[in-house]
């Protein structure tokens, strides 16, 4: 596993876009939180994470690209363009992540998500 900041987080975008559950599962705590920017806890700990990822890993064009990544200390700021399968059709969003990382693991995370665009 790697574990400084900036490696754990390519790690865990390069499981998310493999759709590798377990290998994007253990780049997080397993007590870590997931977020919105500012507001409620949407998953806390492997289990509740692993139910949101797979929901989303059913998507069959589901795919993140990194448009650009800040790493301050323990803190990586990442602004992606997420590409869903809406129930209106294939789309974009984009999607700023703020995780802070400890001891080799994301313990938490908080999500914006921008405008959905329908392609």
């Amino acid at each position: 596993m790697p574990t400084s900041p900036l490696e754990v987080i390519q790690h865990q975008l390069s499981a998310y876009n493999a759709k590798d559950i377990e290998g994007l599962l253990a780049t997080y705590a397993p007590d870590a939180e997931q977020y919105t920017l500012h507001g409620e806890r949407l998953a806390k700990g492997r289990e509740e994470m692993r139910t949101r990822f797979l929901a989303r890993f059913a998507e069959p064009d589901l795919h993140a690209r990194l448009l650009s990544r800040t790493v301050m200390g323990n803190v990586v700021v990442d602004l992606e363009l997420i590409t869903r399968n809406f129930p209106e059709g294939i789309g974009t969003l984009e999607m700023l992540c703020i995780y802070e990382v400890a001891n080799g693991h994301i313990q938490k995370v908080s999500f914006a998500s921008g405008e959905k665009r329908l392609n």
